[in-house]
């Protein structure tokens, strides 16, 4: 039988009548530093370990609490991680850094329902786990089309979790470092009864010890012997903020095609060796090279210099009114020529969801400019020795976007990024850790290249082999390994997930229905 019975039910249900608000106060402030606990897990601070504390913290606010009330308990937790997790939106706007994380915080407030129910139940830590892979799950869903940051797996970009990315991707990596926190709030709960107390405590004690242990030790394909020298230039922007393009967009350009002369430079001077393909990053052209003469001939002119292949992070027109952001490869010999459209669209950033509504709500809503249209293809493209798997800033948060890439034969993986609007805020650190995470879950280098940084080299196992500073120009070639062999994350794809949700719907409704039938 799935339910407790009366003497092992919530403390709520059979507390003695008498005062409430101090105990709704004690769950308040639990809930609300484990959010701030596990707001320390994610760069740039980095405590991955304390991902499960809060997690922990966050489940004993929770235990025993009637279901409106876990609400708005969850809720503020929510609140109190989200808050500064996504600090990097202030740029934007203040009133935009609140407005998301309170939007954001209404799926923790749902978590929290289930969880309250699904805490009736025995083996309750497995169930409330399953509850957060659903959660990030809808977070990365709704509303216009989903906004998959600041999950929990994001915060172990390398730690003894990350090894299940291997397995089931980032959504086992969020539902381990969940199962560890419930696990560990089990241990503080009420006893069982006496006879196996012990035994029960020691087994969920080992428990939580042996999931991240574990993950330490997760098969992963090995070296196959083969490598490719990418060249990543970091152009840097004259702006800062909003307006990071200046009062001449061309900078940009000048900036970028400048440091790939450098780099030339210090190939024919023995200081580099020579790169095999060159990566330019996300927006490192404003200027749309198909109608610019301007903006071709200094792509042509910096190709011609360094004499390979360059993946150009260039904004294009798309009729009259549309754009699309593309990562666009430029031969030295024949100029542009295959080309990748970004698919997964920045909200309010790329294009305006609503847009009647909110251009009447905010006059920011106006700087979006034209429309971005999204592409319909993975991003593999053929340069020089090698098919690259090109994922575009916002993209490396979707598990199915970076997947597709993969599948389709892109080896290693490029991250075209531009945090110009950020530089210097958590976004960065927050979207290398990603990049980390992907390198294991799917047994592929990543080459990250930024306008500001950070950009870095990522190995198959997550490890950071070389990175940039922020807000300076910079450039380098990197020998970067090339794997073929696919992960069982990579073959399997979101199956896992989807079990986890499942388990967690199915848990919910068992207490949902029990709970009436008692009632």
């Amino acid at each position: 039988m799935l339910l407790k019975t009366a003497q092992d039910a919530a403390p709520d249900a059979v507390a003695a009548p008498g005062p409430r608000v101090p105990g709704a106060l004690i769950r308040l402030a639990a809930s609300v530093a484990g959010g701030l606990i596990v707001y320390l897990a994610f760069p740039p601070i980095g405590w991955w370990f304390c991902a499960p504390v809060g997690l922990a913290l966050l489940a004993l606010a929770l235990r025993g609490t009637r279901v409106r009330r876990a609400a708005w308990i969850g809720y503020a937790g929510g609140m109190a991680f989200l808050l500064p997790t996504l600090a990097w939106v202030r740029p934007i706007g203040d009133d935009a850094w609140v407005a998301l994380a309170a939007v954001e915080s209404l799926f923790w407030a749902a978590l929290a329902c289930a969880a309250a129910l699904v805490m009736r139940l025995r083996l309750w830590p497995l169930w409330v786990a399953c509850l957060w892979v659903a959660q990030e799950w809808a977070r990365g869903a709704f509303p216009f089309g989903g906004f998959p940051w600041a999950r929990l797996a994001f915060s172990q970009g390398e730690s003894p979790y990350t090894g299940f990315a291997a397995l089931g991707g980032a959504p086992l990596v969020s539902f381990t470092v969940a199962l560890t926190g419930t696990l560990l709030a089990s241990l503080v709960t009420r006893r069982p009864p006496r006879w196996r107390a012990d035994r029960v405590l020691a087994g969920t004690f080992l428990a939580a010890i042996a999931v991240p242990v574990l993950g330490m030790v997760v098969p992963r394909p090995g070296d196959e012997g083969r490598t490719v020298r990418i060249g990543v230039i970091q152009g840097n922007v004259p702006g800062r903020g909003m307006y990071f393009l200046g009062d001449e967009p061309a900078v940009v350009l000048r900036n970028h095609a400048d440091e790939t002369h450098r780099m030339a430079e210090a190939v024919r001077a023995g200081r580099l060796p020579r790169p095999d393909i060159v990566v330019w990053p996300e927006n490192s052209t404003d200027i749309d090279p198909y109608t610019s003469e301007f903006a071709r001939q200094v792509i042509d002119s910096a190709a011609e210099d360094i004499g390979v292949p360059i993946l150009v992070g260039a904004v294009v027109n798309i009729g009259a009114d549309h754009r699309a952001t593309r990562g666009l490869v430029w031969d030295p010999v024949t100029g542009p020529g295959a080309y990748y459209d970004k698919r997964r669209l920045v909200p309010f950033g790329e294009f305006t969801p609503l847009k009647d509504v909110f251009l009447a709500l905010s006059s920011r809503a106006q700087l979006v400019g034209r429309q971005s249209v999204p592409g319909n293809k993975p991003g593999a493209l053929r340069m020089g020795p090698v098919t690259i798997g090109t994922v575009e800033c916002y993209e490396v948060a979707f598990d199915g976007t970076v997947r597709d890439t993969v599948l389709a034969g892109g080896t290693p993986l490029v991250v075209q990024t531009n945090n110009a609007t950020y530089a210097l805020t958590n976004l960065p650190p927050q979207q290398l850790a990603m990049a980390q995470l992907r390198a294991v879950e799917f047994n592929r280098a990543v080459v990250t290249a930024a306008t500001t940084g950070i950009s870095a080299y990522v190995g198959p196992d997550g490890h950071v082999g070389w990175r940039t500073g922020e807000l300076v120009a910079g450039m380098n070639v990197l020998d970067v390994p090339v794997r073929t062999k696919n992960t069982v994350a990579a073959e399997v794809g979101a199956l896992p997930e989807w079990v986890l949700i499942l388990m967690g719907a199915g848990a919910t409704t068992v207490a949902a229905i029990s709970g009436r039938r008692k009632s």
